[in-house]
């Protein structure tokens, strides 16, 4: 037995099995298509030019983990062709290399193929709010899935440059299309890349039909104004026992928000995901960051206001504060110093926007490579689509730089929640405790009156900053916050589908 689970006997079994299945979709017929697995260090493979729906556990190929043949089955009497070793061998190989892959299917779908022919010169489907979205790993309803797309060639090997490059360039897809050809789908394990392999087809096979209905796949649906659903009469209200729906929902939305302003940490995410994975990640690639984008001008504008920030806390006489020395002294020294700076001020959680630039282009890096991707409250999606349907325009404002914050709700686990937002707003608009800031933000969302705008935190100070500046404050408790005290005088919730009750 392999160390993940499956020998090779049972590899070659497998995938047997999964042809036939996937010869019945219409993914391996006319000897197209093809299956590998992964069975510890070494890789079954199917042959190439065969009868998917007959093959036999003894017509599998057994490479090892460079690719290289080390079992070529024994030749069958014809009408049988020689065996011969699958066209995908090296794009298979790609996915197993670049990905870390235990299984790689190649399928010949229909589906796949007129999917790469919506838009005949787009480098990528993108389709989002579709349910089965939620079966690729790293995604969900709410976000976009986008896989890419590379153009065909003569012969199946001559695609592992463009392959491999699209794998590189395409970090959260988990498959790469062919044009006018078929599609690659692979995941950690055989059940996993068949999961997706299934999912992948349902995805294009929506995007061709709501194509043909004239319905846009790639973007979210317009809101459902609650409003126009509630003006038909409910049972009861149309022999007079009750005053129309109409009348009802106009009374309520006259008492919504024209805005909702979110806090981020503790509010619609966990502390400890921020505390405990971006706050570490952040610091751990403090220096490997600064060291390969030193020259670039986005990084010297960094180090420039961190090096003010350290002059003033010198100033100051704040405890261990260091200066950062001038480009001069060298990159070595001034890196050394900015670690410095950096290391002391994630530790004394300070709220100051030097740090919080640099945080947010390290982060940049780390969402778009997939090696983050933000944690939600399971409450915070729904409501975001409730309160846009409602309306209701939704804003975020938290210490983290407003493309940290960009970055947090573009890369979630459950997808690309951007087009719920409306803005954002960080420590430039001011402190997060002081009345001020709140009344700069209330300028820029143009309401009619500061008590038009609801802003939810779990932090008393925030929620008494924006009351002072008129506006409508609510305390949000979650597991993991820190106890509220009493007599605090706020409404408390602990869901956001309770926020506009």
């Amino acid at each position: 037995m392999s160390s993940n689970g499956i020998s090779v006997d049972e590899a070659k079994t497998l995938i047997c099995e999964l042809c036939r299945l996937f010869y019945d979709q219409g993914w391996v017929s006319g000897t197209g298509g093809g299956i590998s697995v992964k069975a510890g260090d070494e890789i079954v493979m199917a042959p190439s030019g065969v009868q998917k729906e007959r093959m036999q556990p003894d017509d599998m190929f057994v490479l090892d983990g460079k690719g290289d043949i080390i079992h070529t089955p024994a030749a069958k009497p014809p009408p049988n062709r020689p065996p011969k070793l699958s066209e995908c061998s090296p794009l298979f190989m790609a996915a197993y290399e670049l990905r870390g892959a235990g299984a790689v299917i190649h399928s010949h779908s229909m589906n796949a193929v007129l999917a790469t022919m919506l838009d005949p010169a787009a480098p990528e489907f993108v389709i989002t709010h579709v349910e089965m979205i939620k079966g690729i790993e790293g995604h969900g309803f709410y976000g976009k899935c986008v896989v890419p797309v590379i153009e065909n060639t003569a012969r199946e090997c001559e695609l592992t440059d463009r392959l491999r490059q699209a794998i590189a360039d395409y970090p959260q897809a988990n498959a790469v299309l062919v044009r006018r050809h078929g599609v690659y789908v692979w995941g950690k394990d055989w059940i996993q890349a068949k999961t997706q392999a299934e999912c992948y087809d349902y995805l294009f096979e929506a995007a061709v039909k709501m194509h043909g209905m004239g319905l846009d796949y790639r973007r979210p649906p317009p809101p459902i104004f609650a409003d126009a659903a509630a003006a038909a009469p409910a049972n009861g209200e149309a022999n007079g026992h009750s005053e129309p729906a109409a009348k009802k929902a106009k009374t309520r939305h006259a008492a919504l928000p024209a805005a909702v302003v979110l806090d981020i940490e503790g509010t619609v995410a966990p502390i400890s995901y921020v505390a405990d994975v971006m706050f570490p990640y952040a610091q751990q690639h403090c220096r490997s960051f600064l060291d390969s984008t030193y020259d670039a001008d986005e990084t010297q504008a960094d180090i420039a206001l961190i090096r003010t920030e350290a002059t003033a806390d010198v100033a100051e006489g704040r405890a261990g504060a260091v200066a950062v020395p001038e480009p001069s002294a060298g990159k070595a020294a001034v890196v050394e110093a900015v670690v410095g700076w950096v290391t002391a001020a994630i530790a004394a959680d300070r709220k100051v926007t030097a740090l919080k630039n640099l945080q947010g282009h390290i982060w940049r890096a780390g969402f778009s490579s997939g090696a983050l991707q933000a944690e939600l409250f399971r409450d915070v999606p729904d409501a975001l689509v409730e309160w846009r349907s409602a309306g209701v325009k939704t804003y975020v404002y938290s210490s983290g730089s407003r493309e940290a914050q960009r970055l947090f709700f573009g890369y979630s686990k459950v997808g690309d929640l951007r087009p719920y937002l409306c803005g954002f707003f960080d420590t430039t608009s001011g402190p997060k405790t002081a009345a001020a800031s709140y009344n700069n933000i209330a300028l820029s969302l143009g309401v009619d009156a500061p008590a038009d705008i609801l802003f939810a935190t779990d932090i008393l100070a925030e929620a008494q900053a924006a009351a002072a500046a008129g506006w409508r404050a609510v305390l949000v408790e979650r597991p993991g916050n820190k106890p509220l005290p009493a007599g605090h005088g706020f409404r408390v919730i602990s869901s956001m589908r309770q926020l506009l009750q």
